[in-house]
């Protein structure tokens, strides 16, 4: 009792921490110096009357959002005396295959950089500079010669290394229920089981309305439909971000998804947020990366050839360019596995003092990466709110499919659960696939990856995407839907 009590003590102490520094306290500091002046504020019941104040005007809504928000990214709560990297993975082979990871990922990047003479950051001539802002919106018209460009890596790449992954201490022999997992994922993590996951996913079992089934043509849409749009308006109207992540565990009405969306990841888009895309698009202008041909290159082998998304493409590369220089996204690596690639001065290899993250926002781009973007482009048409819709759901969920951990909805775990639903519950299935040497893992790895973006229709996709954000996890990306449900 005392320990739980101790660890919420410390998380909210952090998420106060945190807060201070964001623009919302700004905000209600000035909002409380200017309620003084209001009659009904009294100096005798100052402190109930502000909170009053702030209950009628809004703000503690806002207040309340924005502490939800921080509790849907807040790593769980560990021993006081652990050390820093044991919040990023508590388990040291995890930590350690991250590291070899990422070395591999940069001797990639460097081995390109060498062969290609190409700097990994150049200052853009003046010129150069007013052409690509003169260009900005049409990008895609622009075809840079990137045949000698090639992607760090491919998510069949990443694969390999996790087929590799063992825990040392183990044995296999110590435990017959892991013995007779033959999928490719040979480490020993608990992912949940049928019931568990009836449990979890309560919401979508057969006696509940789905959006996307219970709205079909044969489906009068008095019974459900006409009813969950009307719930979502006053979910909206209430502006309460826990209410929408219930409500968008049924699937959201095309009309209000991006409303619903921004409301659960909390983004308002202020004139400051506005001001500072601003500023990463000026970054943009004036400094060339080498990452900057890794997403051009992306993009044309991907969403340019997509048959949905080929029409996004300038703000594919508005986006990612931005967020290639976002040193804010360097935050999530405090509860992310991997660690922000760094790069020295010339003639000052290893010198700490004269490290720099790179890219500034410490994620390489891999094969694919653009389509964590591309399904935004339905949803957001002002490039500056796009772009902090994708970075929130990047920090919040997308940077767990390419690196290595435990976490229940990383990518490894993610690929146990799939090969344990599918060798349980579908035997047939799995044992025909590995006969003819089609593992299913192999086949279904890129689709969650990519968290299926590229692989399902667009309006599905987006169905889909609602219950990660509904349920805060990425584990309906592994689910065999015909196992979940009661």
């Amino acid at each position: 009792m005392l320990q739980e009590e101790s660890d919420l003590s410390l998380v909210i102490a952090q998420i106060v921490q945190k807060l201070k520094g964001s623009n919302l306290y700004a905000q209600l500091e000035r909002q409380a110096w200017a309620s003084l002046q209001r009659p009904e504020i009294k100096l005798e019941s100052l402190k109930e009357d502000i909170k009053e104040f702030f209950k009628i005007s809004g703000w503690e809504k806002k207040l309340q959002n924005a502490v939800y928000s921080e509790l849907s990214v807040f790593p769980l709560p560990s021993h006081p005396a652990a050390p820093p990297e044991h919040l990023k993975e508590p388990l040291v082979y995890m930590r350690k295959a991250q590291g070899s990871w990422e070395k591999r990922i940069l001797k990639s990047l460097n081995s390109m950089c060498t062969e290609l003479s190409i700097p990994l950051a150049r200052k853009r001539p003046v010129g150069e500079q007013k052409e690509l802002l003169n260009k900005w919106n049409e990008m895609g018209t622009d075809e840079p010669d990137l045949s000698l460009f090639r992607p760090v890596y491919a998510p069949k790449d990443f694969l390999e290394v996790l087929i590799n992954l063992r825990n040392p201490n183990y044995e296999n022999g110590d435990s017959l229920s892991f013995r007779t997992h033959l999928g490719l994922i040979q480490v020993p993590l608990k992912v949940k089981d049928i019931p568990e996951l009836k449990e979890f996913f309560v919401e979508l079992g057969l006696t509940t309305g789905q959006l996307g089934i219970d709205d079909s043509t044969q489906v009068p849409p008095e019974l459900f439909e006409n009813e969950h749009v009307r719930i979502g308006q006053k979910v909206l109207a209430e502006q309460d971000s826990a209410a929408a992540q219930q409500y968008i565990r049924q699937g959201s009405p095309t009309a209000l998804r991006a409303e619903l969306w921004a409301l659960i990841l909390n983004i308002s888009s202020q004139p400051e947020d506005i001001l500072y895309y601003e500023q990463l698009k000026t970054n943009v202008i004036q400094h060339d990366l080498l990452v900057d041909s890794l997403i051009y290159k992306d993009v044309k082998l991907t969403a340019s050839n997509d048959d949905y998304y080929f029409v996004f493409e300038d703000y594919l590369y508005q986006v990612l360019l931005c967020f290639s220089r976002d040193t804010s996204v360097l935050g999530h690596f405090a509860y992310n596995s991997a660690s922000p690639p760094k790069s020295y001065i010339r003639g000052k290899l290893g010198l700490e003092e004269y490290a720099v993250f790179y890219p500034p926002n410490g994620v390489i781009p891999f094969h694919g990466f653009s389509m964590y973007v591309a399904p935004l482009c339905f949803l957001y048409h002002e490039p500056s709110k796009l772009y902090q819709i994708f970075r929130e759901m990047y920090v919040r969920f997308f940077f767990r499919l390419h690196s290595i951990s435990s976490h229940p909805s990383g990518i490894v775990s993610l690929c146990l659960l799939f090969e344990t639903l599918l060798q349980t519950y579908l035997p047939q299935l799995f044992y025909h696939l590995r006969e003819i040497g089609a593992q299913p893992l192999r086949i279904s790895f890129k689709w969650m990856v990519r968290a299926f973006s590229g692989y399902l229709a667009t309006d599905q996709l987006l169905l889909l995407w609602d219950r990660i954000l509904g349920y805060n996890s990425l584990e309906i990306l592994a689910d065999c839907p015909k196992s979940i449900v009661p």
